[in-house]
């Protein structure tokens, strides 16, 4: 799986504004989120674009104005961020995985991605902006990232 770029920056900025909701302080500019976690300006601000049209961030115009999540982040997930700025979790060639069909030596190929797309959803779906941002991860998501080859390469 490829994480990119804008999906990185897009979590570091939402766990930014999550941050800013636990303290309560007021909107956060696109300058303090760039300057904050040290990201690009141009390109953050097409991506608090794609958070706004998703729901997930709310914009307050004004010299005192910036962007504030529209839940508490306990309320959401690093997937919903993932969607919101580069679409499906998981896709084949532009196809969903349960959209694929193989024949002959590739028949059950559709069931692996399937399962590689639930993986998925259980570890981004099921941890939030709060939990990353406390640090007090899901259990299956510790058990994991503990797994003794979890953090080499292969």
């Amino acid at each position: 799986m490829d994480i990119s770029a804008r999906t990185e920056y897009a979590i570091r900025a939402m766990l930014s504004l999550a941050e800013a909701t636990r303290s309560g302080t007021g909107p956060v500019s696109v300058d303090a989120l760039a300057t904050g976690q040290d990201l690009p300006r141009k390109f953050l601000e097409a991506i608090v674009s794609d958070l706004r049209r998703s729901g997930l961030v709310t914009s307050t115009r004004g010299s005192r104005g910036g962007y504030r999540l529209t839940r508490d982040p306990a309320d959401i997930s690093l997937g919903d961020v993932f969607r919101a700025v580069d679409g499906p979790l998981a896709e084949v060639r532009g196809l969903r995985p349960h959209e694929t069909r193989y024949e002959g030596v590739a028949e059950h190929l559709a069931t692996v991605w399937v399962a590689v797309r639930a993986s998925l959803r259980e570890v981004l779906d099921g941890t939030s902006l709060a939990a990353v941002l406390s640090g007090e991860l899901p259990d299956h998501v510790r058990r994991m990232a503990a797994a003794p080859d979890a953090w080499q390469s292969r």
